[in-house]
């Protein structure tokens, strides 16, 4: 059974820096891999990013993990701080797709 897994990762000092030399290794990234996500995005403040929220689908946590470490904001180091839960949507719009 899927589950969703929502990772909430916070921007380090240097992100933006970091964000613009792995963009285009982000994109084709979810390109090849974009099926393992509920959805995917940066959080912003203004015009700032400050972080991203990644909703990823998966049987467990550590296979969830597993496709976080893929992405290559992960191995360059654009989040400075991870947190990851279990999404279990109620309401709204993704309540009525769950079929999984």
């Amino acid at each position: 059974m899927t589950k969703l897994f929502a990772f909430y990762c916070r921007d380090g000092e240097h992100s933006a820096m970091f964000r613009e030399h792995g963009h285009a290794a982000l994109l084709e990234h979810f390109d090849q891999h974009g099926e393992d996500f509920a959805v995917a995005g940066p959080m912003t403040k203004g015009d700032k990013i400050v972080g991203s929220l990644l909703v990823i689908k998966a049987a467990d946590e550590a296979e969830a993990r597993e496709r976080l470490e893929a992405i290559p904001y992960f191995e360059i180091g654009v989040w400075q701080s991870i947190r990851a839960d279990e999404f279990q949507p109620l309401f709204g719009d993704w309540s009525k797709q769950r079929g999984d």
